[in-house]
């Protein structure tokens, strides 16, 4: 195995092939605190790529209950308590080995590249991972609403809605491939039919190479490589890469970058996506005024989904802000509270850059901030109890796109339309 350096962990690992990265990343932020579970993300993507015959069970993209939910069922669950079993007590953060390349500290424990070392069974694996039953598959929204409760065995009522994390809980987690750096599916293949593009790090299944082994399906810790009897081979989430490519004659006749499908999909405004520049050495290229940037590596609201399974994802997510913060930690990473303080009382750069989810299909790689005037002071009670004050300005936010054109506009106090009486029977 080559040794190759993950940031999401602080840390050099083992991976199977040498290190390598593209010119830019397509990478994502969700913010689970305002999904709604509409699944409009999940049909969207249902009626473009997966509607023929063998691909009924595909759900490139789902969303999912925790903690009970999953699809397949309980893939995380599992996964977690495999590396457990090969390395008991010992999946730990060293935190306090913070700084500038290790943003959550480091990383004691083990991945799936370096646990398989410890892996005895009847095949060789360059991952730990499972292959799911046919009846893991079989329902995308097992336990859909359903709360974690042990308030309810004690009979407490009335105290499940105080934050800062409430005693019955629950929350939306929308999924898609996370296109990691360092693909567990990619490692896995035995037939190299699995790649990386270049320009922007989406991750791909070759058809022509795909045999149907399965093994991708073994190796994503993520469970977002799928096989498909009718081809024998297997197929996934592909970024809908011509979007990002700008080939919509319609929506980009002068071929800027526009979002996938369930990103512009989205019901909820929980979604952004967008490109970070990489260079040489794998690293990213400073830039804060990319929305992308400034959320993930400069103010580190949007978190990484299990870091710890070491393909450094190139996913991200705002925490709920009232679940229990072990449950957190476990799925996101240590900095799950710094996060949390930052989303429940944003600063003014913060609170303008927040606007930019869901308001443009464009690609946004730039943001502008217009300073306008105090609009109101609000007291905001924190996570540990004390309450601050947060001062909210009626900022104007503008995005950019890939070509440096201006292609949004927005104030964070949203402004209010009358409809014209001899125009629209029901104005006020």
């Amino acid at each position: 195995m080559a040794r190759v350096y993950n940031w999401q962990l602080g840390r050099e690992m083992d991976y199977p092939y040498q290190e390598q990265h593209p010119k830019w990343q397509f990478v994502f932020v969700f913010n689970t605190n305002r999904c709604i579970g509409c699944q409009t993300c999940t049909m969207a993507c249902k009626s473009t790529w997966t509607f023929s015959k063998g691909q009924e069970y595909m759900f490139w993209n789902n969303v999912e209950s925790k903690p009970y939910g999953g699809y397949p069922h309980y893939w995380d669950v599992r996964l977690l308590q495999m590396i457990e079993e090969l390395n008991p007590g010992g999946q730990s953060w060293n935190t306090r080995a913070r700084s500038e390349k290790a943003p959550y500290g480091r990383f004691e424990g083990m991945t799936i590249f370096e646990a398989v070392k410890k892996y005895m069974g009847p095949e060789q694996k360059r991952v730990l991972g499972y292959l799911p039953s046919d009846i893991d598959w079989t329902a995308p929204n097992i336990y859909e609403d359903t709360a974690a409760a042990p308030a309810w065995a004690k009979g407490q009522y009335g105290v499940t809605t105080e934050l800062p994390e409430h005693k019955i809980w629950y929350f939306y987690l929308a999924r898609i491939c996370n296109h990691c750096t360092y693909p567990g599916c990619l490692a896995a293949c035995p037939r190299q039919a699995i790649y990386k593009r270049p320009e922007d790090g989406v991750v791909l299944i070759d058809q022509n190479r795909c045999r149907g082994y399965r093994k991708c399906v073994e190796g994503c810790p993520y469970k977002k490589a799928m096989y498909r009897p009718t081809t024998r081979t297997s197929e996934k989430c592909i970024a809908c890469f011509p979007r990002l490519e700008g080939r919509d004659p319609e929506l980009t006749p002068d071929g800027t970058p526009i979002e996938p499908r369930c990103m512009a999909a989205c019901v909820g405004k929980i979604r952004l996506s967008g490109m970070v520049q990489i260079d040489d050495n794998g690293d990213w290229v400073k830039d804060p005024e990319n929305p992308m940037y400034f959320l993930i590596r400069e103010r580190r609201v949007a978190l990484p989904l299990y870091p710890q399974f070491g393909t450094e994802p190139n996913g991200y997510y705002i925490p709920p802000r009232w679940v229990p913060r072990g449950y957190l930690i476990q799925m996101f990473g240590p900095g799950v509270d710094a996060a949390i303080e930052q989303y429940m009382c944003p600063d003014r750069e913060l609170l303008a850059v927040l606007q930019l989810f869901r308001v443009t299909q464009q690609m946004l790689f730039k943001f502008k901030i217009e300073q306008g005037p105090k609009v109101a002071e609000v007291p905001v009670r924190m996570p540990d109890g004390k309450e601050k004050i947060q001062e909210i300005y009626n900022d104007t936010v503008i995005g950019y796109n890939r070509k440096g054109q201006e292609v949004v506009r927005i104030t964070v106090e949203e402004p209010t339309y009358e409809r014209p009486k001899e125009v629209h029977l029901n104005s006020i």
